[in-house]
């Protein structure tokens, strides 16, 4: 069975029924955030080869985990146990970016 393809059925029908044009967007590399970078590529691969080294020293119930641009094995429990958090600071620079970009719009 595959499924998909209820997107464009809904848009024709929203279409149909109110007149006005109706476009259905697929998520594909758009919900991931574009087409994958170098680094995107070498980290996938940086994680394949630390899953299997993890396999061969027997950690099972660990994951691959990204730390201090290390490819480190963390347990399962360790990666669900709390919630990863953006820091003040960097929230800070960020409002200060969309500030000023907002400030220039303004101008």
């Amino acid at each position: 069975m595959k499924l998909g393809g209820i997107a464009n059925i809904l848009a024709r029908e929203i279409e149909k029924r109110t007149g006005f044009e109706t476009r259905a967007v697929i998520l594909g590399h758009i919900q991931r955030g574009g087409s994958p970078s170098a680094f995107d590529r070498v980290l996938a691969t940086r994680y394949g080869l630390g899953a299997i080294d993890m396999v061969h020293r027997g950690e099972f119930g660990c994951m691959a985990a990204l730390r201090s641009n290390k490819i480190v094995s963390i347990t399962l429990s360790e990666a669900i146990s709390s919630n990863r958090v953006v820091d003040d600071e960097m929230i800070q620079i960020v409002d200060g970016l969309f500030e000023k970009a907002a400030d220039k719009q303004l101008v």
